[in-house]
C-alpha cells in the first residue's frame, strides 16, 4: 500500500512539474500590438517583432519602402519583404537591414512592383513565430534565434519559385554559391557607425538553387548568372524548383563572415526544421515571460500583460557575439574596433530610465550588471556615456540619465562596475557639451552651474532640461554618498534642488526663465514646446522625481498639491500648439485619451498618478493607475496610447499591473498602486519567489483596504527592492471603496529628499 502511495505521489509530482513547464504564455502575446500607427497618430509605433529576448537581430514583415521609418503599418494590405531589423521606433529608421521576398509566376525585383497582397486573417504574429499567406498562396514563416532566424517559403504547385534578396539602402555586397545552396554578403546602412563597418550575413537553403543572378535596387537592373556584386543597393535573386517548400537558415555578425557562419552553426546547426527553431524559441520565451505568472484576471488583461511584457523584454538589444571558445566579444559601434566582453544598444535613456531599466534590475539583474560595465566601456571608446544609443551615441532628447542607471543598479545591489569610474564619467557629462545632440553632454551646463537653471529662450526646452539635470544630479549625489565619495557628493548636492529655481509661485507652475531672472512672458500652461520637451506646463510640473515632498512644500502643502493633481484630469483636453506650430501626434493622442491634460502617451507625466501617495491620498493613485491600465492599453493593433518607446510604455504597464511603480530610480523603493490580478508570482533569478495576493481583486475592487507583508501588517505606500528580492508574500485586501485613513502617516510616504 505504501509503495502504491509513494508511486502515486511521484506521478503527481512529475505531472505537476510537467504542467508547470508546459505553461504556454507565448500564445497570449500579440506582436501586432501597437502596429496601427502613422505619422499623425501612433498607437505604439511598433512592428510585429519576431525575436528572442533582447536578441541582437529581430525580423519583421515590411509594408513600407526601403528607408521608410514606418516599417509595418497595420492598415496596409501589401508586404514587399521580410527584413532583418533593429529599429527602435519609426522616428529613428533602421540599420544593418536586408530583406527577402518570395514570388511566383515571374521574377520582379522592384520593391514597389513585387508587393504581394495579404489579409490579417491569414497572419500569425507571435514572438517565436510569424506566418503569413499571401493572396497569391505563397506562405512565409519565420522563427528567431538571437543572431539569426529560420525562414520557410512555401510556393504554390505549378508555379515558379523565386526569392529576391534586397540590399536595402546604401552599400551592400552579395556572393552566391549555387552548388552549396548558399548566399553570403554584407550590408552597410543606417547611421551611427564608424566608416567602413559591415554587418555580415550567411543564408543556407535546404533546396537546390536552379537559377540565380544579382541586381541593384537603384534602377532595378538584373544580371542573370552573376554570382557576386558589390556597391550601392546590390542584391541577389535565386530560383528553386517550381512549387517547392524551401527552408532558409540565416545568421549575421558585425565582426566577420566567419563569425556569421559560427553564429549559424551555434544557433541553428541542430535544427533540421523550422518547427524545431519555433519550439526552441517558444521555450525561451515561456521561460522569460514565466518569470511573472499572473492569475485571476480576464483573458483580455492577461493578453495585454504578456504582450507588454514581451515588448519590455526586447530592449536594450545584445550587441555582442560568442566566439569559438564560448567567450563574449563585440564590434564596437563607438570606435569601430573589436573588444572582449558585453555590449548592448538600441535604447533612449530619456524614455527608458523611468521603468524599463528598473524592470530589468528586478527581473534580469545579471544582464543589467553586464550593461553597467558596457556603458563604461562605451565611455572609454567614444569619450561620452550613452544617452541614446542607436547603435552608437546619438545624443537625442534631454538629460544625462546614464547616471540614473548606475545609481539604481548600485542601490539595488548590482555592483558590477567601479562607482568612481561612473562618477568621473558623469561629471564629464555634466560639465561639457558633446557634438551629438542635446543629451550628449549637457546643453547649457555653464549657465545651469552659475544660475542654477538653464535659461530660456537661450536654450530650447530649457525648463525641462533644468528639471532632469536636477534629478540626474541627485543620482550622482546618491551614488557618491553610497560609495563614500565626498568630493562628488558635495558637488551634486548643490545642484539637486535646482528644480526650485524654475518654479513660479505666482502661477504655481514650472516656467521658462531668462538669464536675467525674469519669467517668460505670455504664459499659457497648455502651450506645448518652448521651455518644455514634447509637453506643456501641466506635464512637466511633476518632474521632481527626487523630491516630491519638496515640490509639495513649494506648492503650499498637501491640499494644494493633490488639488493640482486632480486638475490634470479635470482640465479640458485642449491644446495650444506653441512652438511646434501645429498638432504633433503626442497632442492628438492626449486629446483622444480624453483624460484632461493627462498625456500618458509620452514619458514626462507617466509617473504622475503615483504622486498622491506622497500627499496622504494613496487611494487616488490606486484608482488612477487602474484606470490608465484599463482605459489606455490592450493587446490589439491599437494597444498603446502613443509611442511605445523601446519598452518604456510597456514597462509602465507591467510594473503597474504588479501593483507598484519606480517613481524615483536611484532609490530602492517602488511606489504602490493597485495590482491588476488576484495573484502574481515573481520568480527571481536566484530562484526566490515573491507573491502578490489580492483575492478580492476585480474591476471594481481597486482600492487597498489593508495589507500584510510576510504575515505582518503593512501600511507603507511603497515596497523596497529587497522586500521583493528576498522573497515573500504581499497580501492585499481589496475593496470597492477607498480606505481614506490608510497610508497617511509620515512613515508611510515614499522616499523624498525633503522631509
Amino acid at each position: 500500500m505504501k509503495l502504491k502511495l509513494i508511486t502515486l505521489l511521484i506521478i503527481c509530482l512529475i505531472s505537476t512539474r510537467l504542467l508547470a513547464q508546459q505553461k504556454d504564455l507565448v500564445h497570449y502575446v500579440n506582436t501586432l500590438q501597437g502596429t496601427n500607427s502613422k505619422h499623425e497618430l501612433t498607437r505604439g509605433n511598433t512592428y510585429p517583432t519576431t525575436a528572442l529576448p533582447f536578441g541582437m537581430h529581430t525580423w519583421s514583415p515590411q509594408t513600407g519602402k526601403n528607408g521608410d521609418g514606418w516599417k509595418y503599418q497595420y492598415f496596409k494590405d501589401k508586404i514587399r519583404g521580410f527584413q532583418q531589423a533593429h529599429q527602435c521606433s519609426s522616428w529613428t529608421r533602421d540599420y544593418a537591414v536586408f530583406s527577402l521576398m518570395p514570388m511566383s509566376d515571374k521574377l520582379v525585383v522592384n520593391e514597389n512592383d513585387r508587393e504581394a497582397k495579404f489579409s490579417h486573417a491569414n497572419e500569425i504574429a507571435k514572438p517565436n513565430y510569424y506566418k503569413v499567406t499571401f493572396d497569391n498562396q505563397i506562405t512565409t514563416e519565420i522563427s528567431p534565434t538571437e543572431r539569426g532566424a529560420h525562414l520557410r517559403f512555401s510556393y504554390p504547385k505549378g508555379k515558379k519559385s523565386y526569392l529576391v534578396l534586397d540590399g536595402y539602402t546604401r552599400l551592400s555586397g552579395v556572393q552566391i554559391f549555387p552548388k552549396e545552396n548558399k548566399i553570403t554578403g554584407w550590408v552597410n546602412n543606417g547611421e551611427g557607425f564608424k566608416r567602413g563597418w559591415k554587418s555580415y550575413f550567411v543564408i543556407k537553403f535546404d533546396q537546390p538553387i536552379k537559377a540565380f543572378g544579382t541586381w541593384e535596387n537603384r534602377t532595378n537592373t538584373v544580371k542573370a548568372d552573376s554570382t557576386s556584386a558589390e556597391g550601392l543597393g546590390k542584391g541577389a535573386y535565386i530560383e528553386f524548383k517550381g512549387g517547392v517548400k524551401v527552408q532558409a537558415k540565416i545568421a549575421s555578425s558585425y565582426i566577420s563572415l566567419a563569425q556569421a557562419e559560427l553564429n549559424l552553426t551555434t544557433e541553428l546547426g541542430k535544427d533540421k526544421t523550422l518547427e524545431q527553431t519555433k519550439s526552441n524559441a517558444a521555450e525561451v520565451w515561456n521561460k522569460s515571460l514565466g518569470k511573472v505568472l499572473v492569475e485571476g484576471g480576464s483573458e483580455k488583461d492577461i493578453a495585454t500583460f504578456y504582450s507588454c511584457f514581451f515588448r519590455a523584454s526586447l530592449f536594450s538589444r545584445k550587441f555582442y557575439e560568442i566566439d569559438k571558445n564560448g567567450q563574449p566579444y563585440y564590434f564596437s559601434p563607438y570606435d569601430g574596433k573589436v573588444h572582449p566582453g558585453y555590449m548592448y544598444t538600441d535604447t533612449g535613456f530619456w524614455d527608458t530610465f523611468r521603468a524599463q531599466f528598473p524592470l530589468n534590475t528586478l527581473m534580469h539583474p545579471e544582464m543589467h550588471g553586464r550593461y553597467m560595465q558596457a556603458m563604461l566601456d562605451a565611455y572609454k571608446q567614444c569619450g561620452w556615456l550613452p544617452s541614446w544609443s542607436f547603435p552608437s551615441e546619438a545624443g537625442s532628447m534631454i538629460g544625462n540619465h546614464a547616471i540614473s542607471l548606475f545609481t539604481d543598479a548600485w542601490v539595488k545591489g548590482i555592483r558590477t562596475f567601479d562607482p568612481k569610474e561612473a562618477l568621473d564619467a558623469y561629471y564629464h557629462e555634466a560639465t561639457n557639451k558633446g557634438p551629438w545632440g542635446p543629451a550628449n553632454g549637457r546643453d547649457g551646463w555653464k549657465e545651469y552651474f552659475q544660475l542654477g537653471y538653464v535659461p530660456y529662450p537661450k536654450y530650447r526646452e530649457a525648463t525641462a532640461k533644468t528639471l532632469e539635470y536636477a534629478y540626474d544630479d541627485f543620482c550622482g549625489y546618491e551614488l557618491a554618498k553610497q560609495t563614500g565619495n565626498s568630493f562628488y557628493a558635495d558637488i551634486f548636492a548643490r545642484q539637486m534642488y535646482n528644480y526650485k529655481n524654475v518654479y513660479d509661485p505666482s502661477s504655481r507652475f514650472m516656467r521658462g526663465k531668462g538669464a536675467d531672472g525674469k519669467w517668460s512672458s505670455k504664459f499659457d500652461p497648455i502651450e506645448w514646446g518652448g521651455p518644455f520637451t514634447e509637453g506643456n506646463a501641466w506635464h512637466w510640473q511633476w518632474s521632481v522625481f527626487q523630491d516630491t515632498q519638496g515640490l509639495i512644500n513649494l506648492m503650499g502643502g498637501n491640499e494644494n498639491f493633490t488639488s493640482k493633481l486632480d486638475s490634470v484630469f479635470s482640465e479640458p483636453n485642449k491644446v495650444n500648439v506653441g512652438t511646434y506650430g501645429g498638432m504633433i501626434h503626442e497632442m492628438t493622442e492626449m486629446v483622444m485619451a480624453n483624460m484632461g491634460q493627462y498625456a500618458h502617451g509620452n514619458q514626462p507625466i507617466q509617473h504622475m498618478v503615483y504622486l498622491y501617495n506622497y500627499a496622504n491620498q494613496p487611494w487616488k493613485s490606486q484608482f488612477h493607475a487602474r484606470n490608465v491600465m484599463t482605459k489606455l492599453y490592450d493587446a490589439t493593433e491599437n494597444g498603446y496610447p502613443g509611442d511605445e518607446d523601446q519598452g518604456q510604455t510597456s514597462s509602465w504597464y507591467v510594473l503597474s499591473a504588479l501593483g507598484f511603480y519606480s517613481v524615483t530610480p536611484g532609490t530602492d523603493e517602488y511606489v504602490i498602486g493597485s495590482p491588476l490580478f488576484k495573484k502574481i508570482t515573481l520568480t527571481l533569478e536566484g530562484g526566490k519567489k515573491f507573491v502578490i495576493e489580492a483575492p478580492a481583486n476585480d474591476a471594481t475592487h481597486v482600492y487597498i483596504k489593508s495589507a500584510t507583508l510576510n504575515g505582518k501588517p503593512y501600511a507603507h505606500n511603497f515596497i523596497t527592492h529587497s522586500d521583493i528580492t528576498n522573497g515573500g508574500v504581499l497580501k492585499l485586501e481589496m475593496d470597492n471603496k477607498p480606505a481614506l485613513n490608510r497610508g497617511v502617516e509620515k512613515a508611510d510616504k515614499p522616499f523624498s529628499l525633503s522631509k
